[in-house]
């Protein structure tokens, strides 16, 4: 045991223990004596598992949310009515979820269309602000391009309903003629409920449906509402994440 000294015996580089009373070294981590560990070394310690700890969890964050599952991780930040620029070095986008499990039939001829890409380079040729964006079945001159499967029946599903950004295809005064056809809901559209068979929902580029139903319009070709300056899809495809499968348009106006 270290022995204590009588006053005016310490050394500059000596100092008492603040425990024991026992004489030990100015920069000792520990008394040699009683054991006892100084504050400022405790405090250096804690601090440095404290910052151990915060490091691994942030690091374990970013791995799940961004390198586990990257395009599940931007789809969840991003609410129906927007939620950011969806403006890429490819065009701006807008994607949504196909229904799969309440319009079977209806979702399974939509991939095929995208699938065979058929609803590249045509136009959404009838806008109505406030109210939805129709597209998929004609090029930019308005020459309709002619639907490659037979007309589908009409699927309605209690469980999809006319919400602000539903996806739903459009038709002729036969409710089982739909084929190519579809349109976006600027804003919900109850009245129409029932009667047209709803199958996706925009999950990003609300912002872009907006801007789109708001271009000034004219009639041509026999049509009314139609964009005064093209609005293209420049291209659509499938992506999977988490078990669902989305759309992903590519549009130009």
């Amino acid at each position: 045991m270290a022995r204590r000294k009588k006053a005016g015996e310490l050394r500059t580089s000596e100092v008492e223990c603040g425990y024991c009373g026992a004489i030990i070294q100015e920069d000792a981590l520990s008394c040699p004596s009683c054991g006892k560990t100084f504050s400022a070394v405790k405090k250096i310690l804690t601090f440095t598992v404290v910052m151990l700890v915060v490091i691994a969890g942030m690091s374990y964050f970013m791995y799940s949310s961004y390198f586990a599952n990257p395009q599940e991780a931007a789809w969840n930040q991003i609410s129906p009515n927007g939620g950011g620029d969806t403006t890429t070095p490819t065009g701006k986008t807008i994607v949504f979820e196909l229904k799969e499990s309440d319009a079977p039939n209806t979702c399974a001829n939509f991939r095929k269309y995208v699938s065979d890409g058929f609803f590249d380079g045509l136009i959404f040729h009838r806008v109505i602000d406030g109210f939805m964006i129709q597209g998929g079945g004609f090029t930019t001159d308005l020459t309709q391009k002619t639907a490659t499967y037979d007309p589908i029946a009409l699927e309605i599903s209690p469980n999809l309903r006319h919400i602000d950004g539903a996806v739903a295809m459009a038709r002729t005064n036969d409710p089982n003629s739909a084929t190519s056809q579809f349109y976006i809901c600027d804003g919900a559209q109850t009245s129409l409920d029932d009667q047209y068979a709803v199958f996706g929902q925009v999950t990003q580029g609300m912002e872009h449906v907006r801007a789109i139903s708001a271009v000034q319009t004219t009639s041509e070709g026999g049509m009314n509402d139609v964009p005064a300056t093209d609005v293209i899809i420049k291209s659509a495809r499938l992506s999977t994440s988490g078990g669902k499968t989305f759309v992903t348009l590519t549009v130009e106006y």
